[in-house]
C-alpha cells in the first residue's frame, strides 16, 4: 500500500537538524538504515537524553513543535516525556531512511484496572529484512535497546537489565503485547500496547491529558529520570531513588537546598535558577 501523501502522516524528519541531534546523543555510527544502526540510535538516545516533567508540573504547556523540541531537547540542555523523546526520535529515522509508525501504551507497573493510551512508542523496520522492532525511547527507563515484535521474543536483555514480552488476547480477538521488566519488586508489567498505528495529533491528544489533566500523575510531583547501562536514577518529588539490574535500590530524601544540585549533577538537567525555586517550594518538600 502507497504511504499517504498526508504530511500529518509522517515526522517531520526533514525539519530536524539531524547534526545537531546526533551530536546531542554521541552518536558517531553509519547513518544508514540497518539494525546495527537502529540499536546504536536507541542506546544513544535513552542514555543520553533525560526523562523530565517540569512544564507540566509547573503548569505550563508542553508543545510537541519540532523547532520547540529542538530547542528544548537538543540545544537546550533539556529532557522530556515519552512525546517529546519518541517526536525528536521519529524525526530522525525518518529521515535516516527507516519505517517509522507511532504506537501507543498503556502504563500498569503491575495494577489492575484500564489505565489512557498515553505512553508513545515506535514500531520500526530496516532496509535488511522484514524484522519489526519496538522503541522505547521515551519512558525513562529503557529498554537502551529495540525488541523485537515477535512472540518468540520471551525474556530478553538491553545491557545487564532484564525484560519479557508477552502476546496476549485482548477484547474482539485483538493482539495484546505486554512488556515485564524486572526490577526491584521482581518482574513487573511494564505497560500493554497494540500495533494499532497512531499518528502525531493523536500524540497530540495524549500530551493534551498528559500535561493539563489533574487526573495525570505528571501534574502532581516532579518526576525525573536518567537511565544508564548500570543504574537507572529517579526523583519522585522529593524522594531521590538509585536501582540497579539485580533488582536492588537505595532512597534518600532531599533537602530543598540539595534539588538544584541533583537535578543538574545526577539528571545532568540544566534547569533556569526560577524553575528550581519553585520545585524547592513544592508541596512535595512540605510533608
Amino acid at each position: 500500500m502507497t504511504k499517504p501523501a498526508d504530511p500529518a502522516y509522517h515526522w517531520n524528519g526533514a525539519e530536524l537538524d539531524l547534526d545537531a541531534y546526533l551530536t546531542r546523543i554521541g552518536f558517531t555510527g553509519e547513518r544508514a538504515a540497518t539494525v546495527d544502526t537502529l540499536r546504536e540510535l536507541v542506546r544513544a538516545h535513552t542514555t543520553s537524553i533525560p526523562f523530565e516533567n517540569v512544564e507540566a508540573v509547573l503548569g505550563r504547556p508542553v508543545p510537541l513543535d519540532l523547532a520547540t523540541l529542538q530547542d528544548k531537547l537538543i540545544g537546550g540542555g533539556r529532557g522530556g516525556y515519552c512525546y517529546e523523546n519518541v517526536l525528536v526520535f521519529a524525526a530522525a529515522l525518518e529521515r535516516l531512511g527507516f519505517g517509522v509508525t507511532g504506537l501507543s501504551g498503556r502504563v500498569t507497573m503491575g495494577a489492575g484496572g484500564i489505565r489512557p493510551a498515553t505512553h508513545a512508542m515506535l514500531r520500526v523496520t530496516t532496509d535488511e529484512d522484514d524484522r519489526v522492532w519496538i522503541c522505547d525511547v521515551g519512558f525513562g527507563h529503557g529498554p537502551l535497546a529495540p525488541y523485537e515484535l515477535s512472540e518468540g521474543t520471551g525474556e530478553f536483555t538491553a545491557g545487564d537489565w532484564r525484560f519479557r514480552l508477552e502476546r496476549t488476547e485482548g477484547e474482539l480477538g485483538t493482539d495484546v503485547w505486554v512488556l515485564h521488566q524486572f526490577g526491584r519488586d521482581g518482574w513487573v508489567d511494564r505497560y500493554t500496547f497494540t500495533i494499532h498505528p497512531q499518528y502525531r495529533i493523536d500524540f497530540e491528544v495524549g500530551n493534551l491529558f498528559v500535561s493539563t489533566s489533574p487526573r495525570s500523575p505528571f501534574r502532581t510531583r516532579p518526576f525525573l529520570q536518567r537511565f544508564l547501562p548500570d543504574r537507572h536514577h529517579v526523583l519522585d518529588g522529593a524522594q531521590l531513588v538509585t536501582e540497579y539490574p539485580d533488582g536492588t535500590s537505595e532512597s534518600r530524601r532531599l533537602e530543598p537546598g540539595e534539588l538544584g544540585k541533583v537535578i543538574a549533577e545526577v539528571f545532568d538537567i540544566d534547569l533556569a535558577p526560577a524553575d528550581i525555586d519553585a520545585l524547592t517550594g513544592g508541596s512535595w518538600f512540605q510533608d
